[in-house]
């Protein structure tokens, strides 16, 4: 079982369309998958089409060891694979934790028990470095980088990567930044082209090969809570997405 935290803590750089329809291009190739929304704001449950408004269960509960991640998980319909929704409640979390034990394995330990169901688990964190990120950069096997090629994006770039360095060091020592992904990008537009360029001089092999450009259809599919590939499947985001699950199984295959 693959665990991949997709953490950025700078906002709008497309983490969860990344989310969203990455797990749904992983389960139109064959495999099981598991996207569990860490984000306060529940958008990767709503694009998922999931009304988090009337949630019984959220993975708010399973942090503060309620519910087992079992007891909250449901099926995204459109989507074809399985999420443990979140909403504002998860805000909370953080307060009520800070002085639990172990609060940093509470999530690695929830999925542990899932152990044999799910090809991937997908964590889709909060654009903020807090406790719920340590969180899932804890439970990961590897983090996915999604960026956008512009000028401040190496500067947060370097702060994310010493907190990978601090909980490798504490809390997860096998943690590897599996690779980053290009996202939002215009081919015509000379500075993406050049912070491209850095991205690769500087990370080399780690740099996702697929590019996910911009694409009207990513921007509208969320509105209707269903992934790009149920919404425009020919689109240029569909198929961006489909070649990156493509890539991300290859690279498996070949470490594996």
């Amino acid at each position: 079982m693959k665990i991949l935290a997709i953490t950025n803590q700078k906002g709008g750089v497309g983490k969860t369309t990344t989310c969203v329809n990455l797990a749904a291009s992983l389960v139109s190739l064959g495999k099981q998958v598991l996207l569990i929304d860490l984000d306060p704001q529940g958008n990767a449950s709503t694009g998922s089409g999931i009304d988090k408004a009337h949630l019984k269960n959220s993975i708010y509960h399973v942090l503060i060891g309620e519910k087992s991640l079992k007891d909250v998980v449901v099926t995204s319909e459109k989507g074809g694979f399985d999420i443990a929704p979140s909403n504002r409640e998860l805000a909370g979390a953080e307060v009520e934790l800070v002085n639990e034990l172990a609060r940093e394995t509470r999530l690695k330990v929830a999925i542990a028990k899932l152990s044999g169901v799910y090809d991937y688990v997908l964590l889709d964190c909060p654009p903020a470095l807090n406790l719920v990120t340590v969180n899932a950069l804890t439970a990961a096997s590897a983090v996915m980088i999604p960026m956008q090629c512009e000028y401040y994006a190496l500067e947060g770039l370097s702060d994310l990567v010493n907190t990978i360095k601090k909980v490798r060091a504490h809390l997860n020592p096998t943690l590897e930044i599996e690779g980053l992904l290009r996202t939002l990008f215009d081919n015509r537009n000379m500075l993406a082209q050049q912070v491209s360029a850095q991205l690769i001089s500087h990370f080399g092999e780690k740099v996702y090969k697929t590019v996910i450009p911009r694409n009207i259809r990513l921007a509208e599919a969320p509105s209707y809570g269903v992934p790009v590939l149920s919404y425009d499947k020919g689109s240029k985001g569909a198929l961006a997405y489909l070649e990156l699950a493509q890539e991300i199984m290859h690279k498996e295959r070949k470490n594996g």
